[in-house]
């Protein structure tokens, strides 16, 4: 069985793609998992014929269903029937759920590398490594989906401010998602309307004062 497998790797009759090998080791797949995935992963047509499998990848028709039937548990294949030009029923395998569990993971290691940034940023920009309950609380702000040019903007005017405390950040993104600013754009066109609306109307009150005060500038 090793050298049937061994030789049809080597023969090049498969491409194994890189993330077909990530789909595998996510998926916990079995050696005839894997091969049946690749072969229809290699296929144009992806016609579901069993002995034709079989006989490509040296595995029995057994071996080849079972593999097969496990992959559509793990919801990383399925069969669909499509009309041929001849008006003709054929069941086909769809792919689609190894393209979306690519995809995700893809989702997944892009949000791991911007939370690297935030937090390189904020060392950077603070000019000290930051303690363990200052990258928890970073990571909080991630995790609860705040954006991360939200939270980058919220340093940079504390910064502005001569306030680099976490506290300080904290209550500016507070004030910030409180209004429903989901961009930096939307900060600084809030700050644009109210001082609009300031040089209309000398008399502010108090609580719009402090509002003005509040300095939400974009470095």
């Amino acid at each position: 069985m090793k050298e049937q497998l061994y030789k049809l790797l080597t023969s090049k009759r498969l491409v194994v793609t890189d993330y077909l090998i990530k789909i595998a080791i996510l998926n916990n797949l079995s050696l005839n998992e894997f091969l049946v995935l690749a072969y229809f992963d290699n296929s144009f047509n992806n016609s579901f014929e069993v002995e034709l499998v079989s006989s490509t990848l040296g595995l029995d028709v057994t071996s080849t269903m079972e593999a097969f039937n496990s992959l559509m548990v793990k919801g990383l294949v399925s069969l669909e029937s499509v009309k041929d030009i001849e008006n003709r029923l054929n069941e086909v395998v769809v792919l689609d759920g190894v393209y979306s569990s690519v995809i995700d993971n893809t989702i997944s290691e892009t949000k791991e590398d911007v939370k690297e940034d935030v937090f390189k940023v904020f060392e950077r920009e603070l000019g000290r490594t930051m303690s363990s309950m200052e990258l928890e609380l970073i990571n909080g702000w991630l995790i609860s989906g705040t954006p991360e040019e939200l939270i980058l903007g919220a340093l940079r005017e504390a910064i502005y401010n001569g306030v680099t405390n976490f506290r300080y950040i904290d209550k500016i993104i507070y004030e910030w998602e409180k209004k429903g600013f989901k961009t930096m754009d939307d900060v600084n066109a809030y700050i644009k309307n109210r001082r609009d609306e300031k040089s209309k109307d000398k008399v502010i009150s108090k609580k719009e004062q402090d509002i003005l005060d509040y300095d939400w500038l974009d470095a």
